[in-house]
Protein backbone atom coordinates (compact mmCIF):
# COMPACT_ATOMS: atom_id res chain seq x y z
CA UNK A 1 0.00 0.00 0.00
CA UNK A 2 1.30 3.20 -0.75
CA UNK A 3 1.16 6.04 1.71
CA UNK A 4 -1.47 8.12 0.20
CA UNK A 5 -3.56 4.63 0.44
CA UNK A 6 -2.73 4.62 3.85
CA UNK A 7 -3.66 8.08 4.90
CA UNK A 8 -6.56 7.78 3.16
CA UNK A 9 -7.71 4.53 5.30
CA UNK A 10 -6.79 6.48 8.66
CA UNK A 11 -8.49 9.33 7.48
CA UNK A 12 -11.48 6.98 6.61
CA UNK A 13 -11.05 5.34 10.32
CA UNK A 14 -11.17 8.23 12.02
CA UNK A 15 -14.22 9.37 10.15
CA UNK A 16 -15.97 6.52 11.00
CA UNK A 17 -15.03 7.15 14.98
CA UNK A 18 -16.11 10.41 14.75
CA UNK A 19 -19.72 9.43 12.79
CA UNK A 20 -19.78 7.09 15.58
CA UNK A 21 -18.74 9.32 18.70
CA UNK A 22 -21.81 12.47 16.70
CA UNK A 23 -24.69 9.56 16.90
CA UNK A 24 -23.88 8.85 21.00
CA UNK A 25 -23.84 12.39 21.47
CA UNK A 26 -26.77 13.34 19.56
CA UNK A 27 -28.74 10.86 21.44
CA UNK A 28 -27.48 12.16 24.87
CA UNK A 29 -28.55 15.51 23.44
CA UNK A 30 -32.17 14.19 23.15
CA UNK A 31 -32.55 12.16 26.43
CA UNK A 32 -31.30 15.89 28.17
CA UNK A 33 -33.71 17.64 26.32
CA UNK A 34 -36.49 15.31 27.06
CA UNK A 35 -35.34 15.61 30.70
CA UNK A 36 -35.46 19.30 30.69
CA UNK A 37 -38.98 19.14 29.38
CA UNK A 38 -40.09 16.90 32.16
CA UNK A 39 -38.62 19.65 34.55
CA UNK A 40 -40.24 22.83 33.09
CA UNK A 41 -43.51 20.63 33.08
CA UNK A 42 -42.83 19.83 36.72
CA UNK A 43 -41.50 23.66 37.31
CA UNK A 44 -44.75 24.76 36.02
CA UNK A 45 -46.66 22.20 38.12
CA UNK A 46 -45.19 22.93 41.18
CA UNK A 47 -45.43 27.20 40.52
CA UNK A 48 -49.26 26.61 40.46
CA UNK A 49 -49.37 24.69 43.45
CA UNK A 50 -47.36 27.44 44.96
CA UNK A 51 -49.46 30.04 43.57
CA UNK A 52 -52.21 28.60 44.51
CA UNK A 53 -51.00 27.59 48.41
CA UNK A 54 -50.08 31.87 48.77
CA UNK A 55 -53.83 32.57 47.60
CA UNK A 56 -55.40 30.45 50.28
CA UNK A 57 -52.63 32.06 52.33
CA UNK A 58 -53.66 35.79 51.74
CA UNK A 59 -57.37 34.69 51.30
CA UNK A 60 -56.81 33.07 55.64
CA UNK A 61 -55.03 36.18 56.15
CA UNK A 62 -58.06 38.36 55.48
CA UNK A 63 -60.42 36.34 57.85
CA UNK A 64 -60.59 38.33 61.43
CA UNK A 65 -58.59 35.85 63.82
CA UNK A 66 -61.03 35.24 66.81
CA UNK A 67 -60.18 37.34 69.79
CA UNK A 68 -57.96 35.15 72.70
CA UNK A 69 -59.77 33.20 75.27
CA UNK A 70 -59.67 35.61 78.50
CA UNK A 71 -59.42 33.61 82.12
Amino acid sequence: MSDLEIRIMELEIKNAHQEDTIEQLNHIIIEHQSAIDRLVQQLKHLQGKVSSLQENSSQAKDTPEPPPPHY
